[in-house]
């Protein structure tokens, strides 16, 4: 039926670890997503990650809220916008996922169009560790959780719900869709959670060009080399070698932006002064050169063309040191010349004061000097090369 169109992602996350706190589990929740059209598509599948759970997690049922006449049947609530669909996983309703899996639900069958959002809610009944889960932010992203199965409410009541910035378990979305639509996938971290991915598919939108979803594959407090086994720091994230390869791998994606290393250089400070954080956790700029050659061979493997954003400055930051600066330039120098990579974009150039090159721009400066305001972030964004996105 679907002979000449493929699945392509529209939406991603990485999946991480939440901040370990007493309340650790929820129950008797609907937790909701919009979820924007990039391109048409004749049905949509959902993946939900159990990652980093210690648990299985059992998600009661699930419903996608489509635009009226999506699939012919009469709209619902007031003004006619929108009409419910159930998601199936193996033909029911309810699934379970175990510690560290992930689960796909069957094909919906819908009428997707360009520029149209739906919405993806998912209840959860019992008690459920709320273990696998990311931040991020920008224009196009965020959702709400709201008290007791609203799976099929338009409208769900403000005083019973709120919004938020974490997204749970849901890390895919992809439609079926005509074969020369495909998928970019950014992969970092906080800089990358936050807004210039989605300032990217706005640009796309905005460009013209219309075969091309953006992806968002980040994790804040990501190192390419280390990770954290203590509780205090557990939800800074996985290391690259527990990352990588388990969320890479998109459908219909054919290229990745690498955006990540900059907290090798600055998380490590002593233990004198962190016992968490070590010196000895400081890679050398070899090492995170062969870290990000690891990545660059990985992508290679999976049919993926390559680019790598250089470091932004980080001029004041809080563990700024010349030491870390001098790492930060030659990282950047190799992506900057290396010939295994399709592409530097050179991030760090675009954002930098011509009198103080370690330092951002004070306009593209959010005010902690590590990340980008919201023009720094669409800055970034237009950095990247048009030939990447057409």
């Amino acid at each position: 039926m679907h002979t000449t169109q493929h699945w392509s992602s529209i939406w991603g996350n990485a999946v991480s670890i939440a901040e370990n706190r007493p309340e650790r589990y929820a129950k008797n929740i609907t937790i909701r997503y919009p979820i924007r059209i990039p391109f048409d598509g004749s049905a949509l599948r959902l993946t939900f990650d159990n990652y980093c759970g210690t648990e299985p997690v059992t998600i009661d049922r699930t419903t996608l809220l489509a635009p009226p006449g999506s699939c012919g049947a009469s709209p619902l609530g007031e003004g006619g916008c929108g009409v419910f669909l159930p998601v199936t996983f193996g033909g029911g309703r309810s699934v379970t996922i175990g510690a560290g899996e992930c689960a796909t639900c069957d094909p919906v069958e819908v009428t997707l169009r360009a520029g149209e959002t739906v919405y993806i809610s998912f209840y959860l009944a019992d008690f459920t560790l709320m273990r696998s889960v990311v931040f991020t932010c920008g224009k196009l992203s965020g959702g709400l959780y709201a008290n007791g199965d609203e799976t099929e409410t338009v409208d769900i009541d403000i005083n019973t719900s709120r919004a938020t910035k974490l997204n749970y378990f849901l890390s895919n979305v992809s439609i079926l869709t005509a074969p020369e639509n495909r998928t970019i996938v950014c992969y970092g971290d906080s800089i990358t959670a936050q807004d210039w991915p989605d300032d990217l598919q706005i640009r796309c939108q905005r460009e013209g060009f219309s075969r091309t979803a953006i992806i968002r594959k980040a994790a804040s407090g990501t190192r390419i080399l280390r990770e954290y086994a203590c509780l205090t720091y557990e939800s800074y994230g996985l290391m690259g070698a527990h990352r990588f390869l388990h969320e890479l791998p998109a459908d219909g994606a054919d290229a990745v932006i690498i955006q990540q290393g900059i907290n090798d250089i600055i998380h490590p400070v002593g233990e004198e002064v962190n016992i968490f954080r070590p010196m000895s956790d400081l890679p050398t700029v070899e090492e995170l050169i062969e870290g990000l050659k690891v990545y660059i061979a990985q992508a290679r493997a999976m049919g993926l063309k390559v680019y790598v954003g250089t470091l932004i400055p980080m001029g004041g930051w809080r563990t700024d040191a010349p030491f870390r600066q001098e790492m930060r330039h030659a990282y950047n120098d190799f992506i900057r010349t290396t010939d295994l990579i399709d592409g530097c974009i050179d991030f760090d150039a675009a954002l930098r004061d011509p009198e103080r090159p370690d330092w951002f721009l004070p306009e593209y400066d959010s005010g902690d000097h590590l990340h980008p305001s919201k023009k720094g972030y669409e800055r970034m964004a237009a950095e990247v090369p048009a030939e990447l996105l057409k």
